[in-house]
């Protein structure tokens, strides 16, 4: 028998969330998330600098012998909860977690400290909807150059490097201004899609790309969920505050006992999610055997929550919330493309159930 993992905070990560919160509090409020996402340029990229270069949160998954900062994925998951909880229109999840993740699975530690600088933005050119171990596109590789086109790419309008597979088996490094990239219709106007498009783009290869794109899609899945957890929660916290302050019949409207099982309901698939979240995080950390049935428990549970959650939100907001100031129309978005990013719920429940041989009924 295996030692349990302690899923409880650290004082560390306890701290590393106050500071984060902090620089969310004064450089993301919603109002100016709702003001960029109708922009040409949705993401935020001096948020991204301050959390980046000021904070140093780039490289957290990078050994320091690397250039990182040499922590985990419970510090990176930490990072998560709260930009989750601020929808933060920055490329965290794709640049330092699964870009980052594809790369230190090559040996490739020029392009490794770049990307934990934060100097360099990085996207993986896979979809994604692509679940870990899913099928996935490729471009066609010829003398040392790239052909092909690739849609859905999340977050590819500010990389500077795209992570490219080909059909000889190899993960290719793009400088993103040889390609192409034009935006997509995204649901999620805080983390834009786009379509690459490689017209004999020069590529640098830097492994295989099989192992890689799939530790890549593991670690974006099994953190995503921490993203969840903190839109949740945000949900959760903003509506028993409306709930407090909003009156009908001249009492307040939480004092409604059909509202409060709502929450109370809520409430418990909240802390239900918070221990799948964590346990997903700190198996990717201690690389246990078990990481696959983690990642997989935990995005079974993660996006239908976090769905309902953000409805439960827009509905008990009553009228304020059908409108496009309130910014609850972010998260119920951001939550409908999070349940579809890096595989669908029911496709991590098939998962799960192969990994510990249940047959299907």
């Amino acid at each position: 028998m295996g030692t349990q993992p302690d899923l409880l905070y650290t004082e560390e990560e306890d701290a590393l969330r106050a500071a984060v919160r902090d620089l969310l509090r004064d450089h993301c409020d919603p109002a100016g998330v709702i003001v960029r996402t109708e922009s040409d340029a949705p993401h935020d990229l001096e948020l991204w600098k301050a959390l980046s270069h000021g904070m140093g949160l780039a490289g957290l998954l990078v050994p320091e012998a690397r250039g990182g900062q040499g922590a985990t994925h419970r510090e990176a998951a930490v990072v998560l909860e709260e930009l989750g909880r601020a929808v933060a229109p920055v490329p965290y999840l794709t640049s330092v977690v699964v870009a980052t993740e594809a790369v230190l699975a090559c040996e490739a530690d020029d392009l490794l400290a770049e990307l934990a600088s934060g100097r360099t933005i990085g996207a993986l050119a896979v979809a994604l909807h692509v679940a870990p171990g899913g099928a996935y596109k490729v471009v066609r590789h010829e003398n040392g150059t790239l052909h092909g086109e690739l849609t859905a790419i999340a977050d590819a309008a500010v990389a500077d490097v795209l992570l490219v597979p080909a059909d000889d088996g190899g993960l290719y490094a793009v400088d993103a201004s040889t390609a192409t990239v034009t935006p997509q219709v995204s649901l999620d106007l805080t983390r834009p899609l786009a379509k690459v498009v490689l017209d004999g783009a020069p590529g640098r290869r830097l492994g295989d790309a099989g192992p890689a794109v799939r530790r890549a899609l593991r670690a974006g899945a099994g953190l995503l969920a921490s993203g969840q957890l903190g839109l949740a929660e945000w949900a959760l916290t903003e509506t028993v505050r409306y709930l407090k302050e909003r009156k009908q019949f001249n009492r307040p409207v939480g004092g409604f006992q059909a509202l409060k099982h709502r929450l109370a309901q809520l409430w418990l698939e909240l802390v239900n999610l918070r221990a799948a979240a964590r346990n997903a995080a700190d198996a990717l950390a201690t690389r246990s055997d078990d990481t696959d049935v983690a990642v997989a428990v935990a995005q079974a549970y993660a996006a239908p929550v976090a769905v309902h959650a953000a409805e439960e939100a827009l509905q008990l907001h009553g009228g304020i919330g059908m409108t496009w100031e309130h910014p609850v129309h972010l998260y119920l978005k951001r939550a409908k493309a999070d349940a579809l990013a890096y595989g669908t719920a029911g496709g991590h429940r098939a998962a799960l159930a192969d990994l510990i041989d249940l047959p299907a009924p």
